[in-house]
């Protein structure tokens, strides 16, 4: 597969987005900030994100809404890459954020549940209502991990729902072509789960013992990012250790494209056959562009 490298110099880059104008938006986790890249690779900061923006996605009224997992990782340098590692002891819990991207103002839409701090909100997908799913990946501490949860959300701020909990590391999410699945990444198992769903915003009643369905568990040291869904219903999940993409079909089947980075944490469809993807390789730095072999699903809002 031919790589283009679109920008590099980024701190952490993830959830990008594939913008109508042909920039893409991007969240700098370490930099914490929102980051705009034009074609050319120029940077503009259009929003300061303090904690760490980890997801970004476009709502229905052309705001992005940001997964702010409230400074999760403490970063390090190791053979020449920039590696999460962590988190600190100082943090406290991560929240829901919406940027208006004509003046840059930045909202606090949702920092708890229940009476409950959201733990590190990771990633983002709206649905055709409006609505959107997210991950809270967790965080880990001195005695093991917090762990993390799948939610669903308005992004008026007022109502947010908890679908499914006590997963190891939920992170990568998105939606079946037909929105009657939710697809969702755990990092440190290397699996991706699906559910399913039985109206917007509601997932089925779970099998006992059973919080999902599961598509496929990689074999080996493999860990998963986020993801993005094809408009075939194959789901594109971003690969660590083994760096690069891995194409899940739904019966669990997969194929691998490597790309130059052993952390790519996230991918984004767009161009006019929605064959253009963009990588974020989070352990260089940098954003790649490549001619997908199979368009993707064109997501449900843009701005």
């Amino acid at each position: 597969m031919d790589i283009e490298l679109v920008a590099e110099g980024l701190q952490f880059p993830e959830g990008p987005i594939a913008m109508a104008d042909g920039s893409i938006i991007l969240v700098e986790i370490q930099r914490q900030t929102l980051t705009r890249v034009t074609p050319d690779g120029n940077r503009e900061t259009l929003a300061d994100l303090p904690g760490g923006p980890n997801g970004a996605a476009i709502g229905p009224d052309g705001a992005v809404y940001i997964t702010n997992n409230g400074g999760a990782f403490h970063f390090f340098e190791a053979n020449g890459l920039n590696i999460p590692g962590p988190t600190p002891p100082t943090h406290a819990g991560g929240s829901i954020q919406r940027v208006d991207l004509k003046t840059g103002s930045v909202k606090t839409l949702y920092q708890d549940f229940d009476g409950k701090r959201l733990v590190g909100p990771n990633d983002l997908v709206f649905d055709k209502q409006g609505g959107f799913w997210f991950t809270d990946h967790g965080c880990s501490t001195p005695d093991g991990r917090k762990y993390g949860a799948l939610y669903y959300a308005l992004p008026d701020g007022s109502k947010i729902v908890r679908w499914r909990d006590h997963f190891v590391s939920p992170n990568g999410v998105g939606l079946s072509p037909d929105e009657k699945t939710v697809y969702m990444a755990d990092t440190m198992l290397g699996r991706l789960w699906s559910f399913d769903i039985a109206e917007p915003g509601v997932l089925t009643e779970a099998a006992p013992l059973m919080p999902g369905n599961v598509v496929c568990n990689l074999p080996g040291y493999q860990l998963l990012d986020s993801l993005a869904v094809e408009a075939s219903g194959k789901v594109c999940v971003a690969t660590i250790i083994n760096g690069g993409i891995t194409a899940f079909a739904p019966d669990g089947s997969t194929e691998h494209y490597a790309f130059p980075d052993v952390i790519v944490t996230n991918i984004c469809f767009g161009g006019p056959d929605m064959r253009d993807a963009w990588i974020t390789a989070s352990g260089t730095g940098k954003l790649y562009k490549a001619r997908w072999p199979r368009p993707g699903l064109k997501l449900n809002f843009n701005a």
